[in-house]
């Protein structure tokens, strides 16, 4: 008797949950049509859910972006994490193969983060790259902030022109109708003596005043770790006896060409001394330091980068999120 009870209690809910989420009939007529109350209908719908009779499921690529930015903020003890899904949305399929799409999807998730970040009186320090360029790209030139921007290092000699952080800065200013504080010079010197002369200049100086008043930093990140994919890598940026020891340092990754190593420690290599940039100590001082990155291949300098706490929100896409949590099961 108590198994035929149990059977007739469970093929009401069965009923009831089959009635109105798959024929979807409203609760009034399948209480009419099982002879029993439209409170007993809701009592065996709510007891479906709860004996998992019915499950809701989202299926989209999404919710699995916000299941992962929640453990990565909880692992790397970071403020936020925004996760790109390296699909496309509008059919699912994966765009992991094409380097290009994968980098547009995070910069767009970095342009709708900054938008929603941004507010007057805002100092917004940046630096060069191909990831700021695309996230600038999709910017809502509706949205006007009194805000100033800055660039955080000078000029690389042989970038290309529309990843010049200068050339970012004159747009992004534009874009929100801000003010602009760039570099007007390079920003790898020949000397530590050429860098300090530099340092006196009137607009050089107003800039370095500016680095202590940034309160949000966007920034892409460098590779030199396990292998060296950073474009700083090419002959025309860096020259061959710099590389060098730059490996020979134990250098992993760059932010603002800083070159920090396994720990996200600044490397006391050569080129300390002679580059125009933000002090990496004054970086790590910025209340929100927002890192770019796209790639598996950059895991390994983000992780690094937190480490050093050169990182506060992380914005990357699903598959480089994917390989962050497998490599701080054994990194962190």
């Amino acid at each position: 008797m108590k198994t035929d009870k149990y059977d007739q209690s469970t093929f009401l809910v069965l009923k009831a949950a089959y009635l109105y989420y798959i024929s979807e009939k409203p609760q009034g007529e399948i209480a009419e049509e099982l002879g029993i109350s439209v409170t007993t209908v809701s009592r065996l719908l709510k007891k479906a859910k709860e004996e998992k009779i019915i499950e809701f499921v989202i299926r989209d690529p999404l919710v699995q972006c916000l299941e992962m930015e929640e453990r990565l903020e909880k692992i790397l003890g970071i403020s936020e994490v925004v996760i790109a899904p390296a699909v496309r949305l509008e059919d699912g399929l994966s765009v992991a193969d094409d380097p290009e799409n994968v980098k547009k999807l995070v910069a767009l998730e970095a342009a709708r983060y900054l938008q929603r970040k941004i507010h007057d009186d805002d100092v917004v320090g940046f630096t060069w790259g191909s990831t700021v360029y695309q996230m600038i790209n999709y910017l809502n030139p509706a949205q006007k902030v009194a805000a100033e921007f800055v660039s955080l290092h000078g000029s690389l000699a042989h970038s290309v022109p529309e990843w010049d952080v200068r050339t970012l800065v004159d747009r992004i200013a534009k874009a929100f109708s801000g003010k602009k504080h760039t570099l007007l010079t390079h920003t790898l010197m020949r000397s530590k003596e050429t860098v300090e002369l530099l340092k006196e200049e009137s607009n050089i100086a107003e800039v370095y005043e500016m680095f202590d008043k940034v309160n949000i930093a966007v920034n892409g990140i460098g590779v030199f770790y396990p292998e060296t994919t950073t474009v700083l890598a090419r002959p025309d940026y860096l020259p061959p006896e710099d590389l060098k020891e730059l490996r020979e340092k134990g250098v992993v990754g760059d932010i603002a060409i800083r070159f920090f190593d396994k720990d996200g420690k600044e490397c006391d290599t050569s080129l300390k001394d002679r580059t125009l940039s933000i002090d990496l100590e004054v970086f790590k001082k910025i209340p929100n330091k927002v890192t770019l990155a796209s790639g598996v291949q950059k895991a390994y300098a983000v992780l690094s980068a937190v480490k050093g706490g050169l990182v506060d929100t992380l914005i990357v896409d699903s598959n480089l999120g994917t390989r962050l949590l497998e490599l701080a099961q054994t990194e962190l």
